[in-house]
């Protein structure tokens, strides 16, 4: 169990030292390969993507906070970084070492006054689950409700800032994405403003009941409900809602038929949020689900939502439906929209779309079933990344889909988890379809 987190003084030095190292070792990484065939220097480049996304991933899992934050994101991000960063970041998705009771307790005590032993008829000292900024105890109310209560780390919220900074130039040392400074720097204050808004919980609290709000009309979506009285900025209590975790549904027996429900519900719960809601949960880890074996979707942690402007709304649904339709020009003239191509690279010829509208489209050819646990997207992906760094000139990550990307890849890997299988154009054609207002 960890004792706290890192000073920040500390934090700075660990994250400036990770920073040299990485940089460095893809330094000598380039100078190597001036004097080596081109198959022992691509040994050599995954050999150091290796070494250094593990040690990437243990300074951002020691240090918690932002930056662990910003590795769990990333570990999704194979169409970005290469395999092997990717695959060693994903570890950054397990749960966090938890902190000791005491500094979780003094932490209560600053926000709500009073030490958990006093505000709770009863608070379990060992946590349910801990994560990159705080972490969850259960409890029971004064009124004998079963809550959860998420109690922030102290200091994580001061470090945000130079956190991100040192991440950024990481990534801009290491040479691991070559983008547009303007583009990386519009992606990062994308990302700086979801974390500090995940990292006040009395907005969290409001996103919990906005979204309990509107799914409403969904009663295959059961969301927490917040306890005020024991919440502040950085406690927020919420009632206890149980569920299967994804990786229990063998061990509880979860039939086909019901898989195949969760996933229709899965996926009508994720396309409501983007397209009519247009405010979407954009944390899909899949510790953030729970299931039940009526059909039931179980939500939790809105610390992380991203409210979607129309205009990118609109333009993300005409790509999807030109791209469908095979109208690559439409596509084109989607992804300007969106801002993913660069204005000042070279132009990309419409067919070149074609490969990533047939492997993205697969759930959604004709009114055929789709088996997302025999999906091969992901691996189809990756084959295609070599022909996508050829032309990185032409394309940049848009600030505005960063969230929205992390959102649907997450959940693309959670029906795989599932098992779902069905018939998903007809859940989405209505929103790419629907008259104007």
């Amino acid at each position: 169990m960890s004792e706290g987190p890192v000073t920040k003084g500390r934090r700075f030095f660990r994250l400036a030292t990770m920073t040299a190292q990485v940089a460095g070792s893809y330094a000598t990484t380039r100078l190597k390969s001036i004097f080596q065939s081109e198959e022992a220097a691509e040994v050599d480049r995954k050999a150091a993507h290796e070494r250094n996304g593990s040690r990437i991933a243990r300074t951002l899992g020691e240090l918690k906070g932002a930056v662990m934050k910003v590795g769990q994101m990333a570990s999704i991000a194979s169409d970005i970084l290469p395999r092997e960063l990717a695959e060693a970041l994903r570890g950054l998705q397990r749960e966090a070492p938890p902190v000791d009771y005491e500094v979780i307790a003094g932490q209560i005590e600053r926000e709500l006054g009073a030490p958990p032993e006093a505000l709770f008829r009863s608070f379990d000292r060992t946590p349910f689950a801990s994560a990159s900024i705080g972490q969850v105890h259960r409890a029971v109310s004064d009124d004998g409700r079963e809550v959860v209560v998420k109690v922030q780390y102290p200091g994580v919220d001061t470090a945000v800032s130079s956190d991100l900074s040192q991440l950024k130039l990481v990534l801009k040392a290491s040479g691991l994405i070559k983008v547009r400074k303007q583009a990386l720097d519009e992606v990062f204050r994308e990302v700086k403003a979801r974390l500090h808004e995940e990292l006040d919980y009395c907005n969290e609290a409001d996103n919990v009941r906005r979204f309990r709000e509107f799914h409403r009309q969904h009663p295959f979506v059961c969301i927490p409900e917040v306890v005020g009285e024991r919440s502040a900025q950085r406690v927020l209590t919420l009632t206890y809602e149980p569920g299967d975790h994804i990786s229990e549904l063998d061990a509880r027996g979860y039939s086909q038929a019901t898989r195949d429900l969760l996933g229709q519900h899965l996926f009508q719960m994720l396309v409501s949020q983007l397209f009519e809601f247009r405010n979407l949960h954009a944390d899909p880890n899949p510790g953030n689900l729970a299931f039940r074996p009526d059909g039931t979707i179980v939500l939790y942690d809105f610390g992380c939502v991203k409210q979607i402007p129309d205009a990118i709304i609109d333009a993300y649904g005409a790509t999807i439906r030109c791209g469908l339709e095979e109208d690559y020009v439409g596509v084109e003239a989607g992804l300007r929209a969106l801002g993913v191509l660069n204005p000042d690279g070279p132009r990309v010829e419409p067919l070149y779309y074609k490969a990533w509208r047939d492997i993205f489209a697969l759930p959604f050819l004709g009114d055929q079933t789709f088996d997302f646990a025999a999906s091969t997207i992901h691996d189809d992906v990756i084959k295609q990344v070599p022909g996508a760094l050829k032309r990185m000139e032409s394309f940049q990550p848009p600030s505005e889909l960063v969230f929205i990307d992390r959102a649907i890849a997450g959940h693309y890997g959670n029906l795989r988890k599932v098992g779902a299988r069905g018939r998903f154009l007809a859940m989405l054609r209505p929103y790419l379809y629907a008259q104007p207002a």
